[in-house]
């Protein structure tokens, strides 16, 4: 019997930076159990040209990379899905659409790499600063023994993760 591959999509507001990171991310470290997908409650169209960089310097698959709708995931024709992230603030408040095989959720918040102001050292840090720090949650997301922990258990679980202390994009910055 074959293991199952877990459904998983990210949200923000945009859809080009912090989704899109964490998208490649977890398809990365996923090792085949998990197919991550992101989203847009209001998707600006294109990848942020710093994430985009960032990611193919990393040598993350980027090739079917777009920013895209949230609305795409919630057709009847949409994969099922089975977790929900939402990985910036903006979209948290915002009502999310009835997503189909109802997927727990959880929020992840992480401050926007794009919004950070400063020379292009400061701005390509808050992007690899925002790397940093999805591939930590994702790594303890993938380590969670998914098969065998409880509901109840596994929601604590994803909101602890999401409640993960990190440094502030301006807190420590190259000059």
């Amino acid at each position: 019997m074959s293991e199952k591959i877990y459904n998983v999509l990210f949200l923000c507001t945009g859809n080009s930076a912090r989704s899109i990171i964490a998208e490649c991310v977890l398809n990365r470290l996923g090792g085949g159990r998990f197919r991550a997908y992101s989203a847009g409650s209001f998707p600006k169209g294109d990848v942020h040209p710093y994430a985009m960089d960032l990611l193919r310097r990393r040598d993350f698959d980027t090739t079917e990379l777009h920013s895209k709708s949230w609305d795409e995931f919630a057709r009847s024709d949409a994969p099922q899905l089975d977790f929900v992230f939402i990985v910036c603030d903006k979209a948290a408040n915002e009502v999310c659409p009835v997503w189909p095989g109802q997927p727990m959720t959880a929020h992840w918040g992480i401050p926007d790499p794009a919004a950070v102001e400063g020379n292009e050292a400061q701005k390509h840090f808050a992007f690899a600063d925002t790397l940093r720090t999805l591939t930590n949650r994702i790594g303890i997301f993938v380590n969670l023994p998914l098969a065998s922990i409880d509901r109840l258990s596994l929601r604590r679980k994803l909101h602890e993760i999401g409640a993960t202390k990190d440094v502030p994009h301006d807190a420590v910055q190259p000059s």
